[in-house]
């Protein structure tokens, strides 16, 4: 017999003796308060036609979706160990917490990484290890700005990745840019435009400009020289970010949820409240790259020479051996570059483009430092990276890779409160950092947690300079893929200087000197000398 069945027979027999007790006993019928309700909904899972475990599993069927439904939050605290968590695991979590609330961040008892599993890495340290930063003065910076740049920008080594209102509450938004007040580092504020709680605490912006031009564009949607002047010349914004993609969806376009496309977040984009806004996957302000070299030049002229750059995530290596080409043909150079890798996150992704697209952070960072080199024109733009930046080490690698700052979008919302509930994409995201529900929002105190995220900045910046420190280097920018190690297996372990051979200063414009992989990508009609 069908457990449907066994339920028609159990809800005969417990509604006849119930009402066969009534005519005894009144006030048996209490008891309908609770087998009514229930047997209501136990008609009502196998009339319906939708979901079969409740169609066959009358009742029981629905503790299968109650169990589901809270699934993440039971491997989350009560299943998964401290390295297993994903994205990110319980240790860099954890990290995070303790350093933001300026509580005791060391470790008992060693390691729990397998440091015999292939891909674990290792700063290698020196005998000579020189004397513990903690106690300097001013935290080293970075001045961004090349040949054309009339006012570069002196930044900070760890800064806010780009994150925009509307994917954040504007609760979230304040405490992330009083944090970079009080800490003197920069808050990205994401392809969303600028929004007034991006000025509220002036706390120096970088602005992303992104294939939407929110804030800076026309009601078609394409850009709008004016409004953009407008914003890129208030005092708080000090670079300009072109977005060109991001690494959790690369190709693809920024993705806003109708539900938090509130009468606020569209006055500020431009565009109707209550749909869902989706970026279009490439720039209509230019469509080649000597076109996009312009496209840079005028917004650098229309910021009274402020640093421009662009954010890619590394998808087709001939198209940005293209961008480097146009560079030298134009003589047009950006300030700067970010690399955000595969890895990155976003409020909202398809599956497919989170988990299978795009190039990861070290190899994207490799080949733009390597090729900038060839073309003999890293030294006079600045690479920044993104994608899982959380620790010190995590800085000190990508420094050692080629970077020469670095930025952080989920260790900065962790650091405000972020507990890992992955609803950044459905408005329900409980402590109020992704989402426009005001009610959650209202639980996001700023005077609390902006302090927060000032504290885990200065606390990873320690701790990264102390990682230099220890290796006896005398400045961060002394690293070099020598001083990173990696194991590729059981008994081979290899620097990354080993793995990927640095490139040689202007090979790439000498056909004699080309290195044998980057041939495939040059033609007898390219620029060469």
């Amino acid at each position: 017999m069908k457990v449907r069945e066994y339920f028609i027979i159990i809800s005969v027999v417990l509604v006849s003796v119930i009402i066969g007790i009534a005519f005894i006993w009144k006030p048996i019928l209490w008891a309908f308060l609770i087998v009514g309700p229930l047997v209501i909904m136990g008609v009502f899972d196998i009339m319906q036609t939708s979901h079969t475990i409740r169609r066959n599993f009358p009742l029981l069927g629905r503790f299968r979706y109650i169990l589901e439904s809270i699934r993440p939050e039971i491997m989350q605290y009560f299943v998964e160990t401290d390295t297993q968590g994903r994205p990110l695991n319980r240790i860099l979590r954890s990290l995070v917490y303790r350093r933001a609330k300026g509580e005791n961040d060391t470790e008992p008892f060693g390691t729990q990484m397998d440091l015999y599993h292939s891909g674990y890495e290792w700063l290698e340290h020196s005998m000579y290890a020189k004397t513990n930063p903690k106690d300097i003065g001013e935290f080293p910076r970075l001045l961004i700005g090349g040949k054309d740049c009339k006012q570069p920008y002196s930044s900070s080594l760890l800064n806010i990745s780009a994150m925009s209102f509307g994917s954040l509450s504007n609760n979230a938004v304040l405490a992330l840019n009083k944090g970079a007040k009080m800490g003197n580092f920069a808050h990205n504020t994401g392809e969303g435009g600028i929004s007034e709680y991006h000025l509220k605490n002036g706390g120096d912006l970088i602005w992303q400009v992104g294939t939407g031009y929110f804030g800076c564009r026309h009601d078609d949607g394409t850009f709008n020289e004016t409004t953009f002047k407008q914003n890129a010349l208030r005092p708080e914004v000090k670079m300009i970010e072109i977005k060109l993609s991001q690494g959790a969806k690369p190709g693809h376009g920024g993705i806003l949820p109708a539900s938090k496309n509130t009468e606020e977040i569209a006055k500020i984009r431009h565009v109707q409240p209550g749909i869902a806004v989706h970026s279009p996957p490439s720039h209509s302000a230019f469509s080649d790259p000597i076109q996009f070299m312009h496209f840079i030049k005028k917004l650098r002229d229309l910021s009274d020479g402020k640093p421009i750059g662009f954010k890619l995530c590394l998808g087709r290596k001939q198209e940005f051996m293209d961008f480097c080409e146009a560079m030298i043909f134009t003589g047009i150079q950006p300030d700067f570059i970010t690399v955000d890798g595969g890895e990155g996150g976003t409020g909202a992704a398809p599956v497919e483009f989170s988990n299978s697209m795009g190039m990861p952070l070290r190899e994207g960072l490799i080949f733009v430092h390597d090729t900038l080199v060839g073309f003999g024109l890293r030294k006079d733009i600045k690479v920044i990276v993104a994608g899982k930046i959380i620790t010190g080490f995590h800085m000190a690698r990508a420094l050692a890779l080629g970077a020469d700052g670095c930025n952080s979008a989920r260790a900065m919302m962790l650091a405000i409160g972020c507990i890992q509930a992955l609803q950044c994409n459905t408005n329900t995201c409980p402590v109020g950092v992704a989402t426009q529900n005001a009610s959650l929002v209202k639980g996001l105190v700023v005077d609390d947690k902006a302090p927060r995220a000032n504290r885990y900045h200065e606390a990873t910046i320690h701790s990264f300079l102390e990682l230099v420190a220890a290796a006896g280097l005398n400045s961060p920018a002394e690293l070099t893929r020598d001083h990173i190690s990696k194991r590729v297996g059981l008994y081979n372990v290899q620097t990354y200087h080993d793995i990927y051979p640095p490139m040689k200063e202007g090979s790439l414009l000498n056909i004699d000197t080309i290195p044998e992989d980057y041939k495939k990508f040059f033609q007898l009609t390219r620029i060469m000398k």
